[in-house]
């Protein structure tokens, strides 16, 4: 079955500026749904804001009546689509997969004209499948003043679909309405800082915390060893206990706490484990698939070891002009690196 797809722009006025240029895993949101619908029919941005062009690299369709919401732009998507089926959603949202579009498909028949999520009591008219024998009901609420996408469910034949019983979690249907919403998907920065034995690593570390704690940033760190490794001070009782066999020892105190385990925790694991941090760094890990900063210092290794496509930047005393296609800081640049690395998960722009 042939679909088109359409994203929904809005004003964003509780955003304070366009979200569908707003940034996350380095990708714009718009970028990130474009291509997530990549294999639909058709893919285009229905919109109302005026001032749009050309930069989403889509064909854009305008509202015709303004200031009454969404249920506008799903006018517009139906009236343009050429295919029976229109894919309604909202650039608000980037945990939106292809896979679930692909699941709400199967639940189109004879028997429905529109098809939603719901979670428990909370519908999702914005994440949704339409068929073009809704655009009657559609324009019919227009001309009556009602506008609520509620309402329009309500009066066509709505297939609801419980996001709790399929394999998606209801994340996966958030909308980032707020400054505040998009600060939270962005916590934590994460990223490593890699590089062959000695080249540094552990002082770029530790010149990165200084200045993200200058950035009333909170840190977290996480240090990979290919090795075995001693983590307790001898003659502790923690460290007795652990030689005498203990599987895990835990020691805590009001100010802190320290638990070693005897197996290996996922780094996933590990990093949740840092709590309600700005940032996480990871030292080690050059062959992770992990956003990395790879250093690269004269006399140990003078050219990169990553792979290309995981690097944010390279940190060196070397000119590397031309061997890598990231830019490349000086290795004492502390403060650009990190201005380079917050610029990619748009922190720096924050309302």
């Amino acid at each position: 079955m042939n679909l088109s797809a359409a994203i929904l722009i809005g004003r964003s006025t509780r955003m304070g500026r366009n979200k569908a240029l707003l940034v996350y895993n380095r990708q714009t949101f718009i970028e990130h749904l474009a291509q997530e619908l990549s294999w639909c029919e058709e893919v285009f941005v229905s919109t109302a804001l005026k001032t749009e062009d050309s930069r989403y690299g889509l064909s854009v369709v305008t509202d015709e009546h303004q200031d009454i919401g969404p249920i506008e732009g799903i006018r517009q998507s139906l009236r343009h689509a050429g295919t029976d089926y229109v894919l309604i959603c909202a650039v608000d949202m980037p945990f939106v997969r292809k896979e679930m579009v692909k699941y709400l498909m199967e639940f189109i028949s004879s028997d429905y004209d529109a098809y939603v999520f719901r979670d428990k009591d909370k519908v999702h008219p914005l994440f949704g499948i339409y068929s073009k024998a809704v655009l009657p009901a559609v324009e019919n609420l227009i001309e009556e003043g009602r506008y609520r996408l509620t309402e329009l469910l309500s009066c066509v034949r709505t297939k609801y679909v419980e996001i709790g019983t399929s394999c998606f979690g209801r994340e996966t249907l958030r909308n980032i309405n707020t400054p505040e919403d998009y600060r939270a998907i962005l916590r934590p920065v994460l990223f490593c800082v890699s590089g062959v034995k000695n080249s540094g690593k552990t002082t770029l570390v530790e010149k990165m915390i200084r200045a993200l704690h200058a950035r009333d940033m909170s840190v977290g760190v996480i240090k990979h060893d290919g090795h075995s490794f001693e983590c307790d001070v001898e003659g502790t009782d923690s460290e007795r206990f652990y030689r005498a066999g203990a599987a895990a020892t835990a020691v805590y105190s009001d100010s802190q706490t320290f638990v070693r385990v005897r197996r290996m925790l996922p780094i996933e694991e590990l990093i949740r484990q840092m709590g309600d941090v700005d940032a996480v760094i990871i030292e080690g890990m050059k062959y992770s698939s992990f956003p990395k900063v790879e250093v690269i210092r004269k006399g140990i290794c003078e050219q990169s070891v990553c792979d290309s496509d995981t690097l944010l930047c390279v940190a060196s005393d070397l000119p590397l002009t031309g061997s890598v296609s990231c830019p490349v800081f000086d290795l004492n640049d502390t403060e650009g690196i990190l201005d380079h690395i917050l610029t990619g998960y748009s922190l720096q722009d924050h309302p």
